[in-house]
């Protein structure tokens, strides 16, 4: 019936696993089966194929795996499509390294159409790379109809998508001040800019504004920023803050700051009096003369003067901010509303324009020094210095980000947050904290997204201008085959740019623009369907999605744009449920770096321990409760040591024992009738309706907890205690419900296991299964909860009894005493009258366990603990205030019965002065002290104490228990099998151990499977055995178990 088990590692086990999947199609066979099923939809955000994955990816495909797994096994049908996001910076900036471009001149004179088709050709460079570890990993996608999201079916829907919200008047052209990669000669997104923060040291400088209606007066106006001076068209006060006028007695010169600041200034300004305070709003409206004179036409223009803003802090600087507004956001607005027009004379590549003609040409943040060279000459720097502080770098150039205000096309993201919010409270988020916390914040701070770039391997933004600015949005390629009379093909920027049309007696020309590509992803449920044009119905049946996962970076990324398209075109959510998952970082807690290799190679971790290892390591983690994870190949070696070669061998220990026994499970069943048998099946349930309702709430860690803990149940309980009854030599009905019993309880762990660890599920359940059952574990139902078999008493019973037992293993631990040498008695108290009861009918089973001749149960533990309380002062101090004293010696008093009540979170009463206080078990400390002289521990309502005394005759005892685990340690160095009887022959002056063997030979030898056992001198290995000595000598003479009857 049952195949014999080759030595693998479960890395090979793994691999004869995707040979096996992949010959007779499992995968495929898993959807073939649930076609005519109710829908689970599915979308997998689409990663770069530039680059190969990191254990980020591993993890939100794990979790992608997972789920569909599960909710196939529950008989949906579910779709795993794979999708590639082909455009954006990440492809175009590896072009420029290789023909050595910089910036958008040289692309252009390199030739737009040269440059789009090198990225065409490199953007799925590593896709077979891809699908192969994504494979290794265990994960189940259908690489053989991807998604990519620069096929013309995908630009079309996205085209679509765009002029939708054309329609509906959620386009516009503007400015914006926008992160910008001067190397790329482009703006990024906000969620871009925070990909890549370093810490740096940049200039503080402290620069005085000479007022114009105030003689000698300044403002002392902070920046680190020292080239944004020239472009300075105004400073900014806090309303409410307090400023002073202060004078510099030295130079008589008189300064305005915050007065909160002028410590921070003390030294430099040295003596000084200060003449005034006032409030921020006092000041504005004040005109001052720039710093520099590029500008200063526009002091016609509302320019040079004091405004308010409230996003002034005094954490630092003076107080007074420099505003220079097409190089900071809080600037932009603050002028806008001022009505000043921003000035920018900074090109595409951050370098100043001739209309800066001394420093044109030059990176700005090169031009500081020279910048405050020029003040200084003028004796318009007050104070300079260094400030460290983090500052975004480009995520793919490296080098830093300027802010910039930049043309762009924006949806008004603002006239649709109310959508926006009324979609994510139809989302269940995991964890849930992130719905009204940190996605919630983001929607409600939502401003409106600029989704143009400056770009040209991407998707065109599909508008075409007259030159006196009338605009027309294509929302397809028939439509713009029709306007222009031309047959179109591809959509790319070489394709269509000069593509123009009639119309109205007009000439309309695109713009040249292409769209971020975080547009395209938050596309991707319509443009992977290439809807509307095609599969309408197949959409209708999968929006929203019923689930997606990805990393906490994406709640204002992909998330973020999911919603807003959906939201803004069909007034819902994108997706149903979401699992969102941390960040993977290195081992010491830094980011994972492919420079620094601060992290172990994926796949070689993989050949080490297995993806089962890996997926289960990562699941059973905080990163799956979108808390980080510093990644420790260690932590993968531990969950392989601990779970998983656990549930192995007590797989590979049923198999072993069913081989030897001819056990067959489809003539040999017994219904189960041991309290230790139907306590496991219990368990099974109990396993089965946990997981099920963590899956169901998408809450994996609720899910994966009981597995694991499952398996320490099934080993380290069931089967140890269980051990004699696989190992006895006669057929019996006893050892058939034992291999009934275990059989099932593998069966279904294998199948409630399967989608966390689908390799070694797999393998289990093939060696098990029969021939009426499906070929692969991931062709089966998920097993379906029996109230009717689940013992939730016997359940508690047996909890209280692995408590005692866990007491008592771990009080011989701390104290160094062997479980293998007996002791005398064992006390046992529990107040609960069930439990108790449970405890007195299994006394047997906890002697066995803690290897003790005598169990005695107590209904109280007052004969063995001493047990008080003492007020818990800063919870009790608020309620109580002056009675403390008093109160504190009431508690000291206090009757056990209400210490009892506390014990069990009950609130108690007591009189004090009069008043009636109720104290809770928040207020109160109940104190358990072990009485001296006692070996003692307390858990779970449950008190045990051990006597620990030893006499010849327990010492004589515990002999025979060191022979026999010194005699099985032999036969496994001399590579015997389980089932090897042997010849024991032992030769020892030692009196206790010839009394151990003289009362105990019995025990001792069939322990070790002996038939002959010989007392004498032999020649075999010297063993010290609890500080006596003997020589012992096995020998095997015969192997097989006998399967004569005898039920």
């Amino acid at each position: 019936m049952f195949d014999e088990l080759k030595k693998k590692s479960f890395a090979e086990l793994e691999e004869e696993v995707l040979d096996y999947w992949q010959a007779e199609e499992i995968f495929q066979q898993s959807i073939k089966q649930r076609k005519d099923s109710p829908r689970f939809s599915f979308y997998d955000g689409p990663p770069f194929a530039t680059g190969l994955p990191h254990y980020g990816h591993l993890l939100a495909g794990t979790i992608k795996d997972v789920v569909p797994r599960y909710k196939t096994m529950k008989g949906f049908y579910v779709s795993r499509r794979f999708g590639w996001d082909c455009h954006g910076l990440p492809v175009e900036n590896e072009i420029e390294k290789s023909f050595d471009l910089s910036g958008a001149k040289a692309i252009e004179e390199f030739g737009i159409a040269k440059f789009n088709e090198a990225c065409r050709d490199i953007v799925l460079r590593y896709s077979k790379e891809w699908e192969s570890i994504v494979n290794r990993m265990g994960r189940w996608v259908d690489f053989s109809r991807t998604y990519r999201t620069m096929d013309p079916t995908f630009m079309e829907s996205v085209w679509w998508v765009f002029k939708q919200l054309f329609n509906k008047g959620l386009v516009y052209e503007g400015y914006k001040v926008m992160p910008f990669s001067a190397k790329l000669g482009t703006p990024l997104s906000n969620f871009e800019a925070t990909q890549n923060y370093r810490e740096v040291d940049d200039p503080a400088l402290t620069v005085q504004f000479p007022l114009i209606d105030e003689e000698n007066t300044f403002l002392l106006v902070w920046t680190t920023t020292p080239w944004t001076l020239v472009s300075n068209l105004a400073a900014t006060v806090g309303d409410h803050i307090d400023y002073v006028r202060v004078r510099q007695k030295s130079s008589g010169k008189i300064f305005i700051l915050a007065e909160v600041r002028l410590q921070a200034f003390a030294k430099t300004l040295g003596d000084h009096e200060v003449l005034s305070i006032c409030k921020g709003e006092k000041l504005l409206g004040l005109r001052y003369k720039p710093p520099f004179d590029y500008f200063a036409d526009r002091a016609e223009h509302n320019a040079f003067q004091v405004l308010g803003g409230e996003f002034v802090n005094t954490d630092d600087g003076t107080g007074v901010v420099h505003c220079a507004p097409a190089f900071g956001e809080d600037d932009f607005y603050t002028c806008q509303e001022a009505n000043i027009e921003p000035v920018c004379p900074v090109d595409s590549n951050g370098k100043f324009t001739d209309e800066i003609p001394e420093y044109a040409g030059k990176w700005v943040k090169d031009a500081d020094k020279e910048i405050i060279r020029e003040l200084k000459k003028r004796d318009l720097v007050f104070h300079q210095g260094t400030i460290r502080h983090r500052y975004p770098f480009c995520w793919r150039s490296d080098t830093p980000l300027i802010y910039k205000a930049v043309g762009s096309w924006f949806v008004s993201v603002e006239k649709v947050k109310h959508k926006l919010l009324k979609a994510n409270e139809e989302i269940q988020w995991t964890p849930s904290h992130l719905k009204h916390g940190r996605f919630g914040k983001w929607l409600e701070g939502a401003r409106d997204w600029a989704i143009s770039r400056n770009r040209y391997w991407g998707t065109p933004i599909p508008l075409w201008r007259s030159d006196d600015g009338e605009l027309h949005a294509i929302g397809s390629i028939a439509e713009l085959e029709e306007l222009s009379g031309q047959k179109i093909d591809d959509l790319h920027r070489h394709f269509i740019d000069d593509i123009t049309f009639e119309k109205n007696g007009k000439t309309f020309r695109r713009i040249s623009e292409v769209f971020d590509c975080w547009f395209e992803s938050g596309s991707m449920p319509y443009a992977q369907n290439h809807y509307p044009f095609e599969r309408k119905e197949t959409f209708e049946q999968i929006f929203p999605a019923d689930f997606i996962a990805e990393g906490l970076d994406q709640t204002r990324g992909w998330f973020y744009t999911l919603t807003v398209l959906a939201a803004s075109l069909f007034d819902k959510p994108a997706f149903k449920n979401v699992i969102v998952n941390g960040i993977i970082l290195a081992e010491d807690g830094a980011k994972m770096s492919k420079r620094l290799k601060n992290y172990p190679d994926p796949l070689e971790v993989v050949g080490k321990y297995g993806a089962d290892a890996v997926r289960l390591y990562m699941l059973n983690s905080p990163a799956v409760r979108a808390d980080d994870l510093a990644f420790k190949e260690t932590g993968v070696a531990l969950t392989s040591r601990q779970v998983l070669i656990p549930w192995w061998n007590a797989f590979s220990f049923f198999l072993t024992y069913a081989r030897i026994c001819e056990w067959d499970p489809s003539k040999h069943s017994e219904k189960a009738e041991a309290m230790i048998d139907r306590w496991i099946l219990s368990k099974v349930q109990a396993l089965v309706l946990a997981v099920e309702e963590g899956m169901d709430g998408y809450e994996l860690s609720k899910a994966v907890d009981p597995f694991v803990g499952f398996i320490d149940q099934l080993t380290n309980w069931y089967i140890r205690r269980c051990r004699r009854r696989f190992w006895s030599e006669k057929d019996s009905a006893d050892r058939r419900q034992a291999f009934t019993t275990l059989y099932h309880v593998l069966l279904e762990l294998s199948k409630v296991a399967a989608p966390f660890v689908p390799f070694i599920s797999d393998s289990i359940f093939r060696h098990l299964r029969s021939d009426d059952m499906p070929e692969s574990v991931h062709l089966c139902s998920f097993p379906e909860y029996s109230k009717e078999h689940r013992d939730e008493e016997l359940e508690a019973a047996m909890a209280a009894v692995q408590t005692a037992v866990s007491l008592g293993h771990s009080l011989r631990k701390d104290h160094k005493i062997r479980v293998r040498q007996p002791l005398r008695r064992v006390h046992l108290a529990c107040a609960d009258s069930e439990r108790l009861r449970f405890l007195q009918s299994q006394q047997h089973l906890i002697a066995d366990e803690l290897n003790v001749k005598e169990v005695q149960v107590h209904a109280t533990d007052e004969e063995f603990v001493s047990i008080g309380a003492k007020p818990n002062f800063r919870a009790l101090g608020k309620k109580v205030g002056k009675l403390m004293k008093v109160v504190q010696a009431e508690i000291a008093k206090m009757p056990k019965k209400q210490l009892m009540e506390l014990l069990d979170g009950k609130y108690v009463q007591i009189e004090v002065e009069g008043q009636s206080i109720e104290l809770g078990p928040e207020e109160i400390e109940v104190t358990r002290t072990i009485k001296d002289g006692l070996l003692a521990g307390h858990d779970e309502g449950v008190t045990l104490v051990l006597e620990t005394e030893l006499d010849e005759e327990l010492l004589v005892e515990g002999m025979s228990r060191e022979l026999v685990h010194k005699i099985n340690q032999l036969r496994r160095e001399a590579g015997l099998d389980v089932s090897d009887r042997i010849k024991l022959s032992i030769s020892t002056k030692s009196s206790r151990v010839l009394a151990a063997m003289q009362k105990f030979g019995d025990f001792v030898c069939g322990e070790v499977l002996a038939d002959e056992l010989f007392l004498g001198d032999c020649e075999g290995v010297e063993a010290e055995l609890n500080g006596e000595e003997a020589v012992i000598a096995v020998e095997k003479i015969q192997s097989a178990i006998g399967t004569s009857s005898d039920a």
